[in-house]
């Protein structure tokens, strides 16, 4: 495949492009840099502990929870309406319960 005048090569989880005449001008990585603020430095220590615990890097741990949320099934809110509502009968006793509401808020 090639991707504006390079040849592209994929494998081992990783994009490589190169010129075709074999120089390397462009690597893709399935890894990135980047920086996270406003973390909770309290539970971002818990993290590097358990990271240094684990034997693993806390880019490993970060990933690894973003995959879990992201593994999550989304539920999507529906947004009801006044239409959706069924009417529920006031319980046994409570038949002048309005007009006791009225009487208490309003003086009546």
């Amino acid at each position: 495949m090639t991707l504006l005048g390079r040849e592209v090569i994929e494998g081992a989880g990783r994009l490589e492009a190169r010129r075709k005449h074999g120089h390397a001008s462009l690597c893709y990585s399935e890894h990135m840099d980047t920086t996270i603020r406003n973390l909770d430095e309290s539970a971002y220590r818990e993290l590097k502990a358990r990271a240094a615990l684990s034997g693993k890097t806390i880019g490993e741990l970060v990933t690894e929870a973003i995959r879990c949320y992201l593994a999550r099934p989304t539920v999507l809110t529906k947004r009801g309406s006044l239409r959706d509502l069924t009417p529920e009968a006031y319980p046994k006793g409570n038949e002048r319960l309005s007009e006791q509401v009225d009487a208490t808020v309003y003086g009546v």
